[in-house]
Parts: structure tokens; sequence; C-alpha cells
């Protein structure tokens, strides 16, 4: 009787050159009609998934956010560009206490969605601002190509769930809503 083999697992290493995370807030009061909506790019991410080849078992995904590294990327006045960086690090996310963002899954199913695309649904937990929430749902595509494999999807995040106060920008007259659209392009290189 021959032992059996281990399911062969795949490893991928996500590009972050090649790879896109952005957080839209969307704003209330005073100025909230003149679409003063901040959107903030994440530069510094890093991760990992892994899986068994060709059937997705035992998926895990890992990523890593540098929440110094946030920046506000839509076409603001300078002056409200750094109020908004500034007060989303200083008071918001409080980034010298509480320097990186972690999501790990805890389960991760997928359905074809034609040659090479997969429709997957991630849930696992979100560290942010020294918090940790269970069970955040992630929905997205995965495109599976030679070289590697590319994500894209979305979910929304409430920042109370983080303890996370709600600010207010501008003097007051702009104020951010509680819950964030977080919407993600990212690419993974298989890690040979």
């Amino acid at each position: 009787m021959t032992p059996e083999t281990a399911p062969q697992m795949e490893r991928y290493v996500l590009d972050a050159t090649a790879s896109k995370f952005t957080v839209h807030a969307f704003a209330e009061g005073l100025f909230s009609a003149f679409g003063h909506d901040p959107v903030i790019g994440i530069r510094d991410l890093s991760g990992e998934a892994e899986f068994v080849a060709d059937t997705f078992e035992n998926a895990s995904l890992k990523l890593r956010f540098n929440a110094r590294s946030m920046m506000v990327t839509n076409n603001l006045k300078e002056k409200d560009r750094r109020e908004i960086e500034q007060t989303m690090r200083g008071e918001v996310l409080e980034v010298d206490k509480y320097p990186e963002i972690t999501f790990e899954s805890r389960n991760i199913s997928m359905a074809r969605a034609g040659q090479g695309r997969y429709r997957a649904r991630v849930i696992g937990d979100l560290t942010l601002h020294g918090v940790t929430q269970q069970n955040l749902w992630i929905n997205g595509e995965v495109t599976m190509s030679d070289d590697g494999l590319r994500v894209k999807g979305n979910c929304a995040v409430k920042q109370t769930d983080y303890k996370i106060k709600l600010v207010s920008v501008a003097g007051g007259t702009l104020k951010i809503k509680n819950e964030v659209q977080c919407t993600f392009d990212l690419v993974a290189r298989n890690a040979l």
C-alpha cells in the first residue's frame, strides 16, 4: 500500500506595483453636494494566496497594508488634500499607534464563471485600528493566466466597527459617512 501523496499547493505573491487598492469615503454635510468624496489609495501593500492546483482546495489569502501609505488620489485642492491626509493618518487611523492593516481569510469558495475565470467569496478577519472583526465578506472575480492571477472585487467597511471616530474636515463643513467602500484590482505572480 502506498501512502497518499499530499496535494500540490500553488503559492502566489502579490505584485504591489501592478495592484490597486482604493477606499472610497462618502461625504455628508454642507459640501457633500459638490462631490468632495475622498478616494484613498494604498501604495504599500503585500500579500499571498495559496491553494491546491486546479481545485482551489485549502485556499488561503493574507494581505498587509501600511496605513502610513494611504493618500488621497482624487482631484482636490492641495490644501484640502493635506488636511484630509493629516486627519486620516493622525485622528482617524492613528497610524503611529496602529501602522498596519491586515486581512486573513477563514473561508474561500470559488465558482467557475468561464475559461480561467471564477467568482470568489472570501470570508475573513480584518484588523484595522487595533481591532479585529471576524467574518468580513468580500466578493470578487479571479482570472487565472500562465504567469499568475488577478482578483477584482469590493467590500464595505463600517469605521465604527473598528473604534474609529468619525471626524470632519474643512472647518466642519465636510463629514465622512461611517461606511466606506473598498475596491481592489490585485495582481499576484506564481511563486515557484
